[in-house]
């Protein structure tokens, strides 16, 4: 299927062929239908499926279709989103697909001056893209106002949920009028979220386009076992290979991810860290620097990585493995996106040898193991459980890509 094949409209599809769009993603492919033919939209869809232009081209459509030129410009579209980062992210889609439509976007979020941010909507726009914090600040400040609000987009409802914001959710969604077209998307379905859909969606057709927490079948992922103390080392390690460029790496703490940042550094690696505690611009910041590839390494926390899309990430890092197994799915979504092949490495030590099992209990699969590194785990014995005999040969540095299962451990023989 290829876009010309949704009955979109020649402005954004002129926009989509410059940014190199042809086919749309399947969450895409089902979704923009509906959203076009009005009706209220409930998407499970994880990240790196390409949902941000799931919504982002049918609502710039029917906007522009009911555009009445010469009139003020009013917010008609709002986007409630959980992070700056990722509302950033969506305001930059908003407007590349947008270019050719005169439809006008702005993004505000915390942690800046709101000043910049008020000024832009006194001059008027059409689509908000907010962050919960400063939307209701805002609001409560006179600056705005959701009376004219025709489409409503709540991205990352999961994510809303394990920040604390849903009670913030609920008071936007208080402000919004009765009569509008609503937009849920949501990589995971808990009782909460399930709940929280049947409050705000009016007979919503559903599309989900994987399996809930399903990981992408592209993405080759690899565990390493390795003693806490020599986590570090390994990476540094890893890092030696050249052919493993940049890399996004996970940390289950703030000062952890300071700590391996600094530790890196020291190692003539460049890497930069990015979490809550950082200042809006320095996160901005390390992250263009990432993107721009002047970083190789970006060592992030789940909640500051959440929204963070960078083109042709090849390499993701868990440093530390989560607590919390869906989470894993998220971190390891971050490459592996829009077709891209993709490789997820995950050191593992004793005390998470626990957190490896649920992983793969929810993943249904086996996670192969890396063997051959200069950092075994000396912690216990045994924790890789029901090995399956290795068939790699000796010549291999670091595993083939290729579709997941097979060998339940390899080698890896990489610069010591």
């Amino acid at each position: 299927m290829q876009f010309t094949s949704l009955d979109l409209i020649d402005p954004i599809l002129k926009a989509l062929a410059e940014e190199g769009y042809a086919n749309p993603t399947p969450v895409q492919a089902a979704s923009i239908p509906v959203v076009l033919s009005g009706n209220d939209l409930l998407a499970c869809a994880q990240t790196g499926t390409g949902k941000t232009a799931a919504f982002a081209i049918p609502v710039l459509q029917r906007l522009h279709e009911s555009h009445i030129h010469g009139e003020k410009r009013r917010i008609r579209a709002l986007v409630l989103t959980p992070t700056r980062e990722l509302a950033v992210q969506i305001g930059e889609s908003f407007a590349a697909y947008g270019r050719h439509t005169g439809l006008v976007s702005t993004v505000i979020f915390g942690g800046v001056n709101q000043n910049p941010q008020t000024a832009r909507l006194l001059r008027g726009v059409d689509i908000l893209v907010a962050t919960p914090g400063r939307l209701i600040d805002l609001m409560g400040q006179g600056h705005l106002h959701l009376r004219d609000i025709e489409y409503f987009v709540l991205d990352e409802a999961d994510r809303m949920l394990d920040m604390g914001f849903i009670h913030d959710v609920k008071r936007v969604i208080a402000a919004l009028p009765k009569r509008r077209q609503s937009l849920f998307f949501s990589a995971t379905m808990p009782p909460e979220i399930v709940k929280l859909a049947a409050t705000i969606l009016h007979e919503p057709e559903k599309v989900e386009v994987t399996p809930v927490s399903s990981t992408a079948e592209l993405i080759n992922q690899h565990i390493l076992f390795v003693d806490k103390g020599n986590k570090n080392n390994l990476l540094v390690h890893l890092l030696h290979d050249h052919s493993v460029g940049h890399v996004l790496v996970f940390t289950r703490t703030k000062h952890g991810a300071d700590k391996v940042a600094r530790f890196l550094q020291r190692h003539d690696i460049s890497a930069e860290a990015i979490h809550g505690n950082k200042s809006q611009n320095a996160r901005q910041r390390a992250l263009n620097n990432f993107k721009s590839r002047e970083t190789r390494v970006l060592v992030a926390t789940d909640i500051a990585a959440r929204g963070i899309d960078v083109d042709e990430l090849e390499y993701v890092v868990n440093i530390d493995l989560p607590e919390v197994p869906e989470t894993y799915v998220h971190r390891i979504g971050r490459t592996g996106r829009a077709g891209s092949a993709g490789t997820a490495y995950s050191f593992c030590n004793a005390e998470e040898v626990p957190l490896l099992r649920d992983i793969e209990k929810l993943i249904a699969k086996r996670i192969p193991v890396i063997e051959g590194h200069p950092f075994p785990m000396t912690e216990a014995a045994g924790v890789a459980a029901e090995p399956v005999k290795s068939k790699a040969g000796s010549g291999h540095r670091t595993p083939a890509p290729g579709p997941q299962g097979g060998d339940r451990k390899r080698r890896w023989y990489g610069k010591r």
